[in-house]
């Protein structure tokens, strides 16, 4: 049966730190609900009503966007091994990107990337935890890397293009949020007197994209894709 807290506990807290993944999901007033898995060293439980987590570059920006419209935040974590557990952490989250006075501090938690997009800062109203009776068993294999090289091989610069081109909208086309400095494609001069008949030079650099899944990985998001569009958002 489940059981409901104020806070996280100190035991919460320890099995938050175990987990390999969690889950986050928001929603607007309208349009799709979002749910997204995170992975690697990316949350951090501050005090027992205050959780962050790093969000790094994505082929969507769904969370920033939903937030702009509706605080709401839920996190889950599972136990994939051991005793079954489920974890909910529900709250209201801001979005601080690196232009805001919190970001250092807070970036300093985390090991530093160069697709770092923003921080989601969870003020928690409410812990949950359940059985976990209906959860497999998974082996823990490891992390993978492709994203991180993929931000390494594009750079700052070339990692804040792509925000542009691909992070300032969501798929029901409500505004997201990158860092300031970035532009819209759609509000670009510059980018729409580079195009041509032929499409922009952007448009045409495949290092733009994202890496895609193996052809055997039949994991997609919520476009319904398996390619770039399978990023977690």
């Amino acid at each position: 049966m489940g059981k409901k807290y104020q806070e996280i506990s100190p035991q919460h807290m320890e099995f938050i730190a175990r987990q390999k993944l969690f889950f986050c999901a928001t929603a607007a007033p309208d349009g799709r609900v979002n749910m997204s898995p995170k992975g690697g060293d990316s949350l951090r439980v501050l005090d027992p009503v205050r959780a962050i987590w790093l969000n790094l570059t994505g082929s969507g920006n769904e969370t920033s966007a939903h937030l702009l419209e509706n605080p709401r935040m839920t996190l889950m974590f599972c136990a994939f091994e051991a005793e079954p557990k489920i974890l909910r952490l529900y709250g209201s989250a801001r979005t601080i990107t690196p232009e805001n006075p919190e970001w250092t501090e807070l970036y300093s938690y985390f090991e530093p990337d160069t697709g770092a997009r923003q921080i989601f800062d969870l003020s928690i109203d409410l812990v949950q935890s359940s059985c976990g009776f209906g959860v497999p068993y998974f082996d823990y294999a490891g992390e993978r890397d492709a994203l991180r090289q993929w931000s390494q091989r594009k750079g700052e610069e070339g990692v804040h293009e792509y925000w542009r081109l691909k992070n300032t909208q969501s798929i029901d086309g409500k505004e997201a949020v990158v860092a300031h400095s970035v532009t819209s494609i759609a509000d670009s001069d510059a980018v729409s007197g580079a195009d041509s008949a032929d499409g922009s030079a952007a448009d045409q650099d495949e290092s733009d994209n994202l890496p895609a899944d193996p052809p055997d990985n039949h994991a997609s998001d919520e476009t319904g894709t398996g390619s770039e569009e399978s990023l977690p958002k």
